[in-house]
């Protein structure tokens, strides 16, 4: 009988503690997330800086006094690198109506983010200074109390500056399994 070896993309190569990528990556898909865009304005780049944003699920409260919240920011990316510098951020939390938002600051080799906001409605934090979406279920200004490395990604602890309600009614948007999902 011949014996054949699995290719390597069949195998799961796993870490020294025994779980692989693959494996840590589905069982944490089953785990449904709200979704946010982050924003930032990067003050160095041009007269009037330039408006930066990211979709992220992994977003959640840390403090109610003082209000603190977390979002886990992978190393290298354009927006740990903004948030390594500029300390104010915001935070829309999208809705159900919002994912071709979501899908759009989510995507590989996107174009330029002053693109990406062309043709959304959004106001300027009047804290902060980044771009609110309107229509977010929820809106958050928020300025960087600490950052901590955790493997490949950074924790940025904010502390909230000012928080509203844009659009208090319809359901937010969730991720799960590798999708977009509305509640219901």
């Amino acid at each position: 009988m011949l014996q054949t070896t699995p290719t390597p993309a069949a195998v799961a190569i796993p870490h020294a503690e025994g779980v692989s990528n693959e494996e840590f990556r589905a069982a944490m898909s089953r785990l449904a997330a709200g979704v946010v865009l982050v924003t930032a304005n990067d003050a160095d780049y041009g007269p009037h800086g330039e408006d930066v944003g990211m979709t992220a699920t992994a977003f959640m409260s840390v403090s109610l006094d003082p209000p603190l919240v977390l979002v886990s920011l992978r190393n290298g990316s354009r927006m740990d690198d903004l948030l390594a510098e500029q300390p104010l951020w915001g935070v829309s939390v999208l809705s159900e109506s919002q994912r071709h938002i979501a899908g759009r600051f989510a995507m590989k080799g996107r174009v330029s983010d002053r693109l990406l906001f062309e043709d959304i409605p959004y106001t300027r934090g009047e804290v902060c200074g980044s771009l609110l979406v309107r229509g977010a279920l929820a809106t958050l200004e928020c300025r960087t109390e600490q950052r901590i490395e955790a493997g490949d990604h950074t924790l940025v602890i904010g502390r909230v500056l000012k928080a509203g309600l844009e659009s208090p009614d319809g359901g937010p948007l969730t991720y799960f399994k590798g999708r977009y999902h509305q509640l219901g």
